[in-house]
């Protein structure tokens, strides 16, 4: 091109361009033209300020050597995504990050990524970090963070505060697959009708998910979530593709590990798992149980919850909140096959009463030695 028409045509960039692939945006048509032509390795940088929520994003396609980023342009002052519906939604992503934005007071889900109803097993490489993320939805099924479908994908230090109350998750997954969830807050205000929320959910035939070092404040009735209760059209992959040989699930396959783990009804809620390790976490007085062990989806193939390792936690409690020795075991499940070993047990205001009521015999577990964790209730 001539340099003169090279000259004139830059006068009509929609957005800043600065050099090796890096679009810096300051307006949401901008925002959304950065993403219409990104290609692998491009890096989209928002601007300080306000913006708009409701920000739909679909088919970025970045590389795993090149991914797609969209991200602050100053991490000390990053833009606000306030009001609208699902703060931004990504469909059908391919290696893409979205990290160190700030998004409230959205009426749906703050961060909402799919495959776009079409379930695909290759992994996708999204990666969600440095969120911030409150005042999600009003009473109701609103997120933090829901993910649908996909496999391959990391949330890494993301602050989730106040979801939907009733039965929002500050992270919600749906048949996902092969993830990790580290080093993030969740944080929900203490409220009565607060019974259904959860902190993390895993369910819809999730497998192969890790849920490492977070922190979990009063994170609603089920802390953690290990399955839950799906409508069999959402499973991914659909439940037509199991093997006729499998036994299917919510969940399977499941590591939840080096977490911290204050208040919520129960801090682990086992629901039509089978498989999962929860270890060498530390749970401070949970309102009445340290784990349910639930069946709520009773379909004819669905293996009943099972199979589940627990081991080398410490549980600290109150007998004034501590419902059935601890643990609240519903029908239909398996609980003689999960497995208590190594675990730290301390009844805080009864030393003497320390020892929880579990469905089989712990291995080497110690009971009423005190962890030297601080008092939280009076």
């Amino acid at each position: 091109m001539h340099p003169l028409r090279l000259r004139v045509a830059l006068l009509f960039l929609p957005c800043s361009a600065a050099p090796a692939g890096v679009v810096t945006v300051s307006t949401l048509p901008e925002l959304r033209a950065a993403a219409a032509a990104a290609v692998p390795g491009t890096r989209v940088e928002i601007a300080p300020g306000r913006y708009t929520g409701g920000v739909y994003l679909a088919g970025l396609r970045g590389t795993p050597d090149q991914p797609i980023i969209i991200t602050a342009a100053d991490p000390k002052n990053p833009p606000r995504f306030e009001g609208g519906s699902d703060g931004i939604k990504l469909t059908n992503p391919v290696h893409v990050e979205l990290s160190g934005l700030v998004i409230s007071g959205v009426s749906g889900n703050g961060v909402n990524v799919d495959d776009g109803g079409k379930w695909d097993p290759a992994p996708r490489g999204v990666v969600l970090k440095d969120l911030r993320i409150s005042e999600v939805g009003p009473k109701g099924n609103f997120d933090g963070i829901k993910l649908s479908g996909l496999s391959g994908f990391r949330v890494e230090n993301c602050v989730i505060e106040n979801w939907g109350t009733g039965n929002g998750s500050g992270i919600d997954m749906v048949g996902c697959h092969d993830a990790v969830v580290t080093g993030c807050t969740l944080r929900h205000r203490t409220d009565p009708d607060n019974t259904g929320a959860s902190g993390v959910q895993m369910k819809g035939g999730c497998s192969g998910v890790t849920v490492r070092k977070n922190t979990f404040e009063n994170a609603g009735a089920r802390a953690l979530n290990i399955g839950g209760s799906t409508g069999l059209p959402f499973f991914r992959p659909p439940l037509e593709q199991w093997p006729a040989d499998t036994a299917k699930n919510e969940a399977r396959g499941i590591t939840v590990e080096e977490n911290t783990i204050t208040g919520s009804g129960a801090a682990f809620a086992c629901v039509g798992v089978d498989g999962a390790i929860i270890r060498g976490n530390t749970v401070i007085h949970p309102d009445k149980w340290v784990m349910r062990i639930l069946q709520e989806t009773k379909v004819e193939g669905f293996a009943p919850s099972r199979n589940v390792v627990f081991e080398g936690n410490t549980v600290v409690f109150r007998s004034d909140h501590w419902g059935s020795g601890g643990l609240n075991i519903g029908s239909d499940t398996a609980p003689e096959t999960f497995r208590f070993a190594r675990n730290r047990w301390y009844c805080q205001d009864a030393p003497g009463r320390s020892r929880p009521v579990l469905p089989v015999a712990e291995e080497a577990g110690v009971y009423g030695e005190d962890p030297g964790l601080p008092a939280r209730r009076p």
